[in-house]
């Protein structure tokens, strides 16, 4: 019989990097840090606070990276603005984030977005044009899996919320230009209404894009 659904007042209380990397080292499933904590796993410091955890795997890993969570650990869903039981969850339906309830501390601990790929490569959900290889995409630093920083941006790009702005301040200084090029024509072709794009796409603003800048003669 499936457990009642977590009081809607459970808090958060994130699993630092470390224990997610603990928690998830034996699955035989792909997953690797997403959002904010793998910008921030990337810059090698914290960028802000975190209200929860992301980590990412595909929709053909995602029950086995589910499956394999220790008893103490439950997976829901949402489902008409319901909290829903994983097991329960009809699966043919995109029901995401997937959030991890620790049922001895009472609190929720980590997200899991399920993102689309292929064998060799990583594929952009919004946009299947956009494909990145694997070794591209997740990148290991220090021993944990973690997404690629100018793909975290390209995901925070549709919207950008104070907290997004907050993380591309932060790391998009740091991108090589290779990772910085990919980012300006990413955002550009695939959402180039998004705030980011107009220092990319206007002449006029100082940062011209690097991939449309003149090498020096």
């Amino acid at each position: 019989m499936t457990a009642p659904a977590p009081a809607p007042e459970s808090p958060w209380a994130p699993l630092a990097t470390a224990e997610v990397a603990v928690l998830l080292q034996g699955s035989a499933a792909r997953w690797w840090l997403s959002g904010g904590a793998a910008l921030a796993r990337w810059r090698g410091e914290s960028i802000r606070e975190l209200e929860n955890i992301d980590v990412s795997t595909t929709a053909h890993e995602r029950d086995a990276l589910i499956d394999g969570l220790p008893p103490r650990y439950s997976a829901w869903a949402t489902l008409d603005d319901e909290r829903i039981a994983w097991a329960d969850a009809p699966r043919d339906e995109d029901l995401q984030p997937i959030d991890i309830h620790d049922d001895e501390t009472g609190a929720w601990v980590l997200r899991i977005d399920v993102e689309d790929g292929a064998p060799h490569v990583w594929v952009y959900k919004r946009d299947p044009r956009m494909q990145v290889p694997w070794a591209d995409a997740v990148l290991d630093v220090d021993g944990i899996p973690t997404g690629a920083p100018q793909i975290q941006l390209l995901w925070k790009a549709l919207r950008p919320r104070p907290e997004d702005d907050a993380d591309k301040d932060a790391v998009l200084p740091l991108l090589t230009d290779e990772q910085r090029r990919w980012w300006e024509k990413a955002i550009l072709s695939i959402h180039p209404h998004s705030s980011w794009s107009i220092p990319v796409r206007t002449p006029m603003f100082p940062a011209k894009a690097s991939w449309n800048r003149k090498s020096p003669s």
